[in-house]
């Protein structure tokens, strides 16, 4: 018995480093993403750091710059004309959530029409979250949370009956803010610093290596949603081998 008991455990064991080394590299199911990461050449702008080995397609990473693209109809410019500084972080954060295979650790069910998973509190570098509140500090908008609640009746996001158009740094008190309430926790503040192994950056030099890549490992290996609970590995086992529990 204590023979099959050590089997189950090494099966286990394995099959848990399995599930753990699955969300490594791997696009999420949601409306413009891949099947699988690989190298996309053609990547535009500020999407060709991930053109080794991306999620999204050229013409995906073409959209991302556009004001108004295809990809979502989302007007940033819904409250005046969104200044350049503030809307290239918006272009990086679209380039990141489409092109980058690296979140697997924090993707989660999603219950939408247009997508069957999301990212959830991806820990976001102290100075990617810092420089983005600073340069869309005295940008303006009319709501914190851009994933819902806007009136869609022109076929683009118009601002509701009542909200009001303030900058941002009243919409957004903190950076944390910023980066957390206008995706609906897609992010989370961090006071962790690039470099460090253990934030997402959403810049990064792709001629040094993509540095999300080790963060995904260590969050994969460390984080609580990176692995099944041990019941959830047991469950994969097969039937022959549960029989002798």
């Amino acid at each position: 018995m204590a023979a099959r008991w050590a089997v189950l455990g090494l099966l286990a064991a394995c099959l848990a480093s399995a599930a753990k080394e699955s969300v490594l590299n791997m696009c999420m199911d949601a409306k413009h993403h891949k099947t699988q990461p690989g190298p996309e050449g053609a990547l535009h702008g500020q999407c060709v750091p991930w053109k080794d080995n991306a999620c999204c397609t050229a013409n995906t990473s073409m959209e991302a710059h556009q004001d108004q693209s295809y990809l979502y109809s989302f007007n940033w410019d819904h409250c005046g004309v969104m200044p350049d500084k503030c809307k290239q972080h918006f272009i990086q954060d679209t380039c990141l959530y489409e092109c980058s295979p690296n979140l697997g650790p924090w993707i989660h069910q999603a219950d939408t029409s247009w997508r069957r998973e999301r990212i959830l509190n991806v820990p976001l570098c102290k100075e990617d979250c810092e420089q983005w509140w600073e340069d869309c500090k005295d940008a303006v908008t009319c709501k914190e949370n851009w994933h819902k609640g806007w009136n869609w009746t022109s076929g683009t996001n118009q601002c509701p009956r009542g909200f009001m158009c303030q900058p941002f740094k009243y919409v957004f008190p903190r950076p944390a803010d910023l980066c957390e309430k206008i995706w609906s926790n897609s992010y989370k503040y961090t006071l962790e610093h690039r470099g460090g192994g253990r934030c997402i950056q959403m810049w990064f030099d792709p001629a040094n290596g993509n540095p999300n890549v080790a963060v995904a490992k260590y969050y994969a290996q460390n984080g609580r949603d990176a692995s099944p609970a041990p019941w959830a590995v047991l469950l994969l086992l097969p039937p022959a081998l549960l029989s002798l529990l």
